[in-house]
This record gives C-alpha cells, structure tokens and sequence, in this order.
C-alpha cells in the first residue's frame, strides 16, 4: 500500500499538475501524512453513478484532474455512442467548488467536440434531468454529493432518456474512464465557443410542466392560507420551490430566510440532510411559532425532500421517507381517480427496501407496483421500458426521494413539495391532517413501521470491515431472529432466493446488486445493503400488524417499536 501510495504522489509531484496542486501535496506530506495516504492509496473509484468523494487533491479525491479525467470517458463513449455532434447538459448545486468543476466539466466536453449547455447559476438535479429531454441532449452531468458533509463533492451522470445511467451504459462508461490513466490524456481546452449559458429558455417549461401536475386545484384555492414553513437547507430548491408553490396558488409561504442563502459550508447545520432532524431544527421552531400546516426541506440538490406535520395528538412529528411515500402515493392515486384523471394503464414503482404498505394499496387499485434496486435510476429504467404501454404516475424510494408523473426521470423534490402541499390542502378542505389519513391508511391496509439503522466504517479498512459483515451473513444465515424463524434469503448479488426451510433456490429477475434480505415467519422484513456513496452499510427493518380502527394504533405503534428494539439487539447491531 505505501509503495502505490508513494507512486502516486511522486507523479502527482513530477507530472504537469498546477503549483498549487503541489504546494498542497508538500504541506500533507510535512504536516498530515494520514491525509495523504487517504488522498493517495487509490483513484476515487468512477462507479455505475459517476464520482463522489471528498474535495482535495489526490488521486482519491474530487478536484479539477479527477473531475477532468471521468469527464473525458464519459466524452469518449457518448462519441461512441452517437452520430454527429453529442449534445449535453451540465447543472450543479450549492457546494463548495460545484461551479468550477461543472465548467471544468464543460469545457472538457467542448474540447471533445460536444455543444454543451451550462446552467449559469445553481438548479435543482431534476431540472437536470428536464434539461436533457427538454433541449435533446444526448447525456448529462449534475455537479453534486447530495446530503452528503460540506468536505464531498460529486458528479452524477445521466443518459439521453434523462435517467442516470444504467446498463450497458454504466459499465462502458466505466470502462472507458479506466482508460484515461493521465491528465494528459484529458481535451482541457479548444471548445470554448461551443459552451452555450442556459437559465430561463429552461426554467420556464420546467415550472409549467410542474404546474400541469396539480390533481386538485379547488382544493388548493379553497386553502390557498395554508401555512407553509420552506427550508432549502442553503441549497437549491430556493430556485424553484417558492416559484412553483407561487404559481399553484399558495399564498402563505414562509421562507426559513437564514438558510435561504446558498453555502456549501452549510453554517446553520451539521448535515445538510432532511433525514437528520437536527438540520430541520430552525424550520420546525417556525413551524411551531406560527402554528403552521406543513413543514417541508430539501436537500442541497433538491432531489429529496423531508417533511413534519402534527400528528393525532397535535405534536409536531418528522415523518420518514416510507411514512411520506405511503402518503403521496395513496393520494396521488386515489385523487386521480377522484378527479377522473386515473387510467388503465397507470403504474406506480418503488425500490425493494421502501415500504410495502404501497404494495398494498396499489393492489387494491388493482395497480401494478413495479418494485426495482435502490436507485433511483432503477425506477427510470422501468418508466423508460414501459413507455408507451403503461403509464407511470409515482415512485419513490424510503430515503426521501419521490417523482411525480414522467417529464423528469430522477428524484425530484420541487414536484414533490409542489403535491405534498397541494395534498395537505386537499386533506384541510376535507377536514382533516394528513397523519389522521395516515392513520386510516394503517387501519385499511396494515401498519407497516420501518426503522432505518447505519453503520459507518471509514478509511482504507472501512469498505473491508463492510465487505466481512456482508460475507458471514451469507455465509451463516440466521435461523431466528428475535425468535421468529427465517424463512427466506434473498441474495441479489447471486440473483438467488432460497427458501432456508426446503433449501429450494429460485431466480431474482433484477440486476445484480450487493444486497440481502431476509423474510421472517412473523411478516418481518430486514435488509442489508452496503452504502453506494458513502463508507456505510444500512440496515432496514419492517414489521407490520393489522389494525381494525384507527383507535388502535398507539397500542400497536409501541408493539411495533419494541418488536424492531429487539430485533436490532438480537442481531447485535446497537
């Protein structure tokens, strides 16, 4: 390891890298050698998704080179791929250097011969992936790390169909960013005048196709005083929440002002993340100070959204992405109906490890539920392939990520907002909160209760410690757990599921993917996935009982908590 170490930093010092570059190379090595082994002990790996990694310099981190380099394979297979001039689009967020590595993004793929159009000011990552339909691009790259700490960077790539790419394309790209083993090998300049500035000729569209989503718009004029507390969280959805919300007729909006403006030091905050309840804190004590209706915050890419609302008792509560997503998509699909929008062919998705309560309410719509990976750039994949035959009208996935209607094909936080607050209103003109309906869908369907746990293992061994963990659940399965018996396992890397009573092995009809779950004889589901952007291994956990009233279901909320303690302490993983 310290021989591939001190390999690349020699050449990082010898090669054509700017001064700069190299200033910072001899301070590490005078005074952190620990960073420099982590910058330096391997190549930030270019996954089926794109980058992200920690901003730095280095062979293992984001910076002008490895930005540069990924760019170029990504150039080089669309040119492939395509007959005459490749077009692209490039959007970024509020980051630290998001700016500068989307014009270095650019203007590679100028000097390799693409028209390229480039946001000039930060948008949302779905407006992204409008943009690449909108103007016939041929791929697209956004400049971001999501939630991730204010320390990572990244760079997602999509395809022609606005979807982040998926096979054959992800592998190829793969491929052909391995290829590019020098700086030198990277188009950095030459193309300049074929960079063309993008902002409003896209906007436009993308605000009024969003406006054409709305299901209910006597609801939401009958409630346009609903209270709306918005947090952008420093980052993007400060563009194009407070437009669309304009637009559909809200007209009393409030604006967490301190996050308002866009950082990628994320000062207000420790994790720009809407998961995290503590980056939701300043929204929520507005929330609480003007008695609002709704609470909702994006993430710095807008592409996820979190929301509070009070529950039965009138406690304000953060919902979780399943609790939002059995929501949304029980209204979305019952309020087309109402409206007499639904048709025959409609289709809903979601990933394997997001509630199954949708499952159950889709089937009694008599609705297929497509369930896909984690990834959203699965459920892109089933739209792409039902496109024409079915139609597709929601999906979503736990981790706060949901999309309404086809026009964008990744998760997209302004569109959800947008239904989220027309669903509250919808619910208001009934007379009633939206955990109440939550309630009622528990009692008509099940309630499902789902806890998210995860384990984090950084550095050089982080990903082998992960790797372990994964292996000897494979290897020695469980028999019990929290004394009910498994049933089943399903290993989406072999695509084989085993019944662990008969031993008899049935075929996973989905891509192969590191995860594993097993089906327990009490109706208990539990996932295991290792993280694809950060050094973690998730855990998910649903349990589930019936409910025959709504009166029932705070005795069965504490049945349900205790059963998931003492689950996560029977596998030893508190």
């Amino acid at each position: 390891m310290d021989q591939i170490i001190n390999q690349n930093v020699a050449a990082w010092l010898e090669g054509p890298f700017d001064d700069a570059t190299k200033q910072e190379i001899k301070r590490l090595q005078a005074e952190d050698t620990h960073e420099l082994k982590e910058s330096f002990y391997k190549s930030l790996d270019f996954g089926t998704g794109g980058l992200r990694g920690i901003m730095g310099v280095g062979t293992n981190r984001m910076n002008k080179y490895t930005v540069g380099m990924a760019t170029q394979g990504l150039a080089n297979y669309v040119k492939q791929e395509v007959e005459g001039t490749p077009k692209a689009a490039i959007a970024y967020d509020c980051r630290n250097n998001s700016a500068y590595f989307a014009e270095v993004a650019a203007n590679v793929l100028a000097a390799t011969g693409f028209t390229v159009y480039l946001f000039d000011a930060l948008r949302p990552t779905p407006e992204l992936s409008f943009a690449i339909r909108e103007l016939g691009c041929h791929t697209g790259i956004v400049i971001t790390a999501s939630h991730n700490p204010r320390e990572y960077n990244g760079f997602k790539a999509y395809w022609s169909d606005g979807g982040q790419v998926v096979a054959p394309h992800d592998t190829n790209i793969v491929t052909e960013v391995r290829k590019i083993e020098s700086i030198d090998d990277v188009n950095w300049e030459g193309g300049e005048g074929s960079v063309i500035k993008i902002n409003k000729e896209v906007d436009e569209p993308y605000l009024k196709m969003l406006e054409g989503l709305c299901i209910s718009p006597d609801a939401i004029k009958a409630q346009k005083d609903l209270k709306i507390v918005f947090t952008s969280i420093h980052g993007t959805g400060i563009t194009m929440v407070p437009p669309i919300l304009e637009r559909l007729g809200f007209e009393n909006v409030h604006i967490i002002e301190e996050q308002k403006v866009t950082d990628g030091n994320f000062p207000t905050v420790v994790y720009p993340n809407p998961e995290e309840a503590e980056a939701l804190s300043m929204a929520l004590a507005k929330a609480k100070e003007i008695d609002a209706d709704i609470l909702l915050g994006t993430d710095p890419d807008a592409d996820r959204v979190g929301i509070a609302i009070k529950n039965h008792k009138g406690e304000w509560t953060l919902l979780n992405g399943n609790q939002t997503a059995a929501l949304l998509f029980n209204y979305v699909i019952s309020a087309r109906k109402k409206a007499g929008l639904n048709k025959d062919n409609d289709f809903v998705c979601k990933t394997i490890v997001t509630t199954d309560l949708i499952d159950r309410f889709a089937a009694a719509h008599n609705m297929p539920c497509y369930n896909v990976l984690t990834g959203f750039k699965f459920i892109a994949e089933v739209i792409k392939e039902k496109e024409g035959k079915e139609n597709f009208i929601v999906g979503g996935e736990e981790s706060y990520g949901y999309l309404i209607g086809d026009a964008v094909r990744d998760k997209d936080a302004i569109a959800a907002s947008a239904m989220i607050c027309e669903m509250a209103a919808f619910y208001k003109n009934e007379g009633k909160s939206m955990f109440d309906q939550l309630i009622d869908i528990y009692a008509e369907h099940g309630y499902f209760k789902e806890k998210l746990i995860s384990i984090t293992k950084k550095g050089m061994s982080g990903a082998d410690e992960i790797a372990q963990m994964m292996k000897d659940l494979r290897a020695n399965p469980p028999a019990t757990i929290n004394g009910s018996k498994v049933l089943e396992m399903r290993d989406y890397q072999s695509s084989i599921a085993t019944d662990l009573q008969s031993k008899v092995e049935t075929v996973i009809d989905l891509p192969k993917s590191n995860v594993l779950q097993f089906f327990l004889e009490d109706g208990t589901k539990i996932s295991a996935r290792p993280s694809g952007t950060e050094p973690k291994i998730k855990f998910y956990f649903s349990v589930n009982t019936s409910l025959s009233s709504a009166d029932e279901y705070d005795a069965a909320d504490e049945v349900l908590e205790t059963k998931v303690a003492k689950i996560i302490e029977d596998m030893k993983l508190n």
